[in-house]
């Protein structure tokens, strides 16, 4: 139990760097973590990949919080963009994580990897959107904020791999991307969160200390890392090159894709 503690606590380390530094809420590293761990600790594999997106989306919660505060204090939030766009991200994620408790362990796994394939490749090729517009009106953020909200439910995340590319595309700076995105990752959070409690709390089988498919252990250790380190992941990110530090974790991204592929694969029967 010690090792996985600390093994949850080093999972909340790098989530909270990755949150400040790239925008991304740590999702992406949090929910492949999450499922080698509570494999090992034989949670029933019907209900690991529920219980890891669950968590993960309870842990960007405080994540977000602890982000988008060093980017607000370096005035790096569009918080007129938060707004406009928060009601099509509180819909969206909630839908999205109703649909996702019905879908099985497998499907969620298929398309965790292909969404990890998709990051990678988007951060390797380097590819930007060229900034050749202003945001959308109303209807427009909310179909959007609808969008960002169902695929990051399904996937765990706070919705900053696609919340930064169409800020950029709407001609805003990525530093001012990201920290926006950091404020965005907390609605996505909450909604995500929400639907995952309440879709789990009646399921019958989960593990001790499950709070519907958030599993309470897991975020405990996730978050007393995560939120002490999110602000020196800001602070990184206004010092260090992140295109390069993009591709580095895009390589990251396709080892972990690779490896959940083949335990798909080659499952034991």
């Amino acid at each position: 139990m010690l090792i996985l503690l600390f093994t949850y606590i080093s999972v909340g380390i790098v989530a909270g760097i990755l949150a400040g530094l790239l925008g991304i809420g740590g999702g992406l590293v949090i929910v492949p973590m999450l499922v080698f761990c509570m494999a090992r600790e034989g949670i029933p594999d019907q209900f690991i990949m529920h219980l890891a997106l669950g968590t993960s989306m309870a842990s960007i919660i405080f994540t977000s919080v602890s982000s988008f505060r060093a980017h607000h204090k370096r005035g790096a939030v569009h918080w007129d963009i938060v707004r406009r766009i928060t009601p099509g991200i509180l819909l969206g994620t909630f839908l999205g994580s109703c649909v996702a408790a019905r879908m099985s362990t497998n499907f969620l796994k298929v398309f965790f990897v292909i969404f990890l394939y998709y990051v990678a490749y988007q951060m390797l090729s380097g590819s930007k959107p060229e900034p050749s517009r202003n945001f959308p009106g109303t209807a427009g953020m909310f179909g959007v904020g609808n969008v960002i909200g169902v695929v990051s439910s399904l996937v765990g995340i706070g919705g900053g791999t696609l919340s930064v590319p169409f800020m950029m595309w709407c001609n805003l700076a990525v530093h001012e991307a990201i920290g926006t995105s950091a404020a965005i990752g907390f609605p996505i959070a909450i909604a995500g969160t929400a639907g995952y409690i309440y879709n789990g709390l009646h399921v019958a089988g989960l593990p001790q200390y499950s709070l519907g498919y958030a599993y309470l252990p897991a975020l405990a250790g996730i978050v007393f890392a995560s939120v002490i380190t999110a602000p020196l992941g800001v602070r990184l990110a206004h010092s260090l090159p992140v295109p390069q530090l993009k591709r580095v974790f895009a390589f990251l991204l396709l080892a972990v894709a690779t490896k959940m592929l083949f335990s798909l694969i080659f499952k034991p029967t």
